[in-house]
Order: structure tokens, then sequence, then C-alpha cells
């Protein structure tokens, strides 16, 4: 017996018989384009902050705006990967419950193979901090939280957002900053779990509010930019006072031997203050502080809405932007393995004429992959792990029972 694999609304595109009908059928509904166009966007955000080169941003100087990418990418693509969840789990309605063990296996089965692909990307061994692998493990950890209703994701988000950083902060300090691979992975790494839920959860609970309607999408753009104006605003007044240093907020520190005779001045040494304080008023990107998750959080929020704004009056523009954002594990995977090509066994550049290359060979790549093919490669090997996962295996023949006077 199998369980039957219900195709999503958010699904890959099929191949079409000829390119113009590609561009009359790509993107319409069930499928959302604007998901895609701002997935696009996260995946050349991503390629920027890894190859690209920009001054410290500065709002009254253009040639600094490329720093934008930096950190706010991987945040967007975060708040995307909970949007994506929330649609291929029932959209607005949520699982039905007669469905939810086979989603719960494909929830599995897609985030142990992105896992393995972010394994195998890290292998490159170039400098890009992947991060596919807390994609996978994301997958996984928000199984327990798929029928929540949207108000208890954005409670739970804001919970994560407000209160996370600056109790974590304390934590290192309280512990002398310890170390190892289940805590950065959870704690205090370039993408902690529990700082980066506060993301996934903001996400699932925009895919549960109908995302694809235009009201929704006005009103997530009014609630980024007023989370913007907080997070940023959070920052600028750290700044001012001198707060909001990475260490406090990322849990970095080196870890201090010490006994329990000399523990008191030990934490004393790590400033505890302090360390709340940045935690709060942390903004620089990866520094996983409160002024971080609003301000780029609410960055993000305002990039979807007007990708979703602006998907249907500029439709035949942005489709390219679609197509890699279709098929962003294989644009993704593709950027990294182009990188460390390049750069050569345990080399690294940055290049902005290279990101231009990349954004405009990542993008011809996609849309003609969409165009012939469809689906891409690496999201072909998710989905049919995701199907493998949840189909029960065959039921062995029936036998007769044996005689008892054999």
């Amino acid at each position: 017996m199998t369980v039957a694999h219900t195709p999503t609304p958010w699904s890959d595109p099929t191949p079409r018989s000829n390119p113009t009908q590609w561009f009359h059928d790509f993107g319409r509904p069930p499928r959302i384009l604007g998901l895609d166009v701002a997935r696009g966007l996260a995946i050349l955000g991503m390629a920027g902050a890894h190859i690209g080169v920009s001054a410290p941003f500065d709002p009254f100087e253009p040639s600094t705006w490329g720093d934008l990418v930096n950190g706010r990418s991987s945040i967007l693509f975060a708040v995307l990967a909970g949007v994506s969840i929330a649609l291929m789990t029932g959209r607005s309605a949520g699982p039905d419950p007669a469905r939810l063990p086979s989603i719960r296996l494909q929830l599995v089965g897609r985030g142990a193979v992105i896992f393995l692909i972010g394994l195998a990307l890290e292998l490159l061994n170039t400098p890009i901090a992947v991060i596919l692998t807390l994609y996978g493990l994301l997958y996984v950890a928000v199984i327990p939280f798929l029928r929540w209703a949207p108000w208890k994701l954005l409670l739970t988000a804001a919970v994560l957002a407000l209160a996370g950083p600056a109790l974590l902060a304390l934590v290192a300090v309280l512990a002398l900053h310890p170390s190892g691979p289940g805590i950065g992975l959870v704690f205090y790494g370039s993408y902690p779990i529990t700082v980066w839920l506060a993301f996934v959860f903001g996400g699932m609970a925009l895919g549960r509010l109908h995302v694809e309607r235009l009201e929704t999408a006005a009103g997530a753009l009014a609630v980024g930019l007023a989370l913007m104006v907080v997070g940023y605003g959070l920052g600028l007044v750290g700044a001012l006072a001198g707060l909001g240093g990475a260490d406090g907020a990322s849990g970095s520190g080196a870890a201090i031997s010490t006994g329990w005779s000399t523990y008191p001045a030990a934490v004393a040494d790590g400033d505890p203050v302090g360390a709340v304080l940045a935690g709060v008023f942390g903004v620089d990107a990866h520094s996983g502080g409160t002024a971080e998750i609003l301000g780029s959080g609410g960055f993000a929020l305002v990039v979807i809405a007007l990708c979703l704004l602006l998907s249907r009056p500029l439709r035949w523009v942005l489709l390219p932007l679609g197509a890699l954002g279709s098929m962003p594990l294989t644009a993704y995977s593709a950027h990294v393995l182009s990188t460390a090509l390049i750069g050569g066994p345990g080399g690294f550049f940055t290049s902005n004429e290279f990101w231009a290359a990349t954004a405009i060979m990542l993008l011809l790549a996609t849309s003609l992959w969409s165009i012939l093919v469809g689906r891409g490669p690496l999201e072909r090997l998710v989905g049919r792990a995701a199907t493998a996962m949840a189909t029960a295996p065959a039921a062995p023949p029936a036998t007769s029972a044996p005689r008892l006077d054999a």
C-alpha cells in the first residue's frame, strides 16, 4: 500500500510543449510567481554576499547599496522557506489531519536530502557559510508546529525575536562561552536554529494568511516597513550608545578555564549586562541581535510583498527571476560549485564582475531549463526523496497458517 501524493499548489513547474506555452503559463495560479521572484532575488543576493564587494551601506551613497545583500539575503531565504512549508502543507487551511503522517514524512525526506546537499557543498572547502544544512534541518524542526494557527506562529516568532538573543547572550556569559558542534548549530553558529526559527515561523504565518491575495501582500508591506523602523531604529540607538556588538549577540568568545573559586570573577569579566544589551541592539549582519531580526526580517517582508504586488503588472519582465526562484537548490549549488572551481582548492576571491556574470548565467540557465525541462534537477531529487519517504512498504504476501499436525 502506498500513500497517495497530491500535487501541491506551489509545485515545481512541469515541462512545456513549446517556449510559447511556457511564456503564457509559467507563474500562473496555482503557482505564485511573486514568491519565485523573491526567491530568485534571495539567491542572487546570497551570491553577492559571498563574492561581491561593497563599502558599508550608506543610504545617501548608491555605490554602497550592494551591501544590503549581506545578511538580509539569507534571512529572506529563511522567511521564504517558512512560506513554502506552509504552502506545501495545506496553505491557509493547514494540513489535512488524515494526510499529516504523510506530510511529516515528506518533510523529513526533503530535509534529509537538502542537508546532504549542504554537506556536499561544505566539502568543497570554500569560505561560504552554506545555508542548506540549516535549511534541511528547519524542514524537520517545524514538524511539531504544522497545525499551529497563524497567531501562534507569529507569537512564537515574536518571543524568539525579542527574548531569544538577549537570553542566549546571557547564557553564553554564564556558561563561560561554551563551544561544540551542537552548541554551534543550535545556539551560536552562523545560522543558529533558535534564532532562525523566528524567520521560518513568520514565513509560515504569512503562507497561512492567503499569501496569494493582494490585501495580504499590502498588509505584509506595512508590517515589514514598521519592523524595519523598529529594528533599525534599535540598531541606530545601540550604535550611538556604543552597544550592539556582535560578540554578545552571537555568543562568540574564548572559552575560559576556571573553577568554582574563580567562576564569579570570570562571569563578571564576561560583562553579562553588556552581553544582554548587545543581544538586544545587535544589528550587524549575522549578529543574531533583536535589532537585526526585526529590521532584516521586516526587510524580507517588504521584498516579498513588493514581489507579490509587482509580479502581476510586470509578469513578463520578471519571468527570468521567477524561473531562477523555481529551482533555488540547483541555482544555489551551482553558484557555490562555480566559486569553488574558479577559486581552486581552498582558494577564494571576491569580484563584482564575477557576481554579475554569475547572475546572468543563472538567469539564462534556469530560464532555459524551466522552458525545456521543467523542474530543476536537485528539486526533482528532493521531490523524489519526499515521495519515497512517505511511501509505505508493500505488504508481504499472505501465507497459509502452518498445520498443527505437520
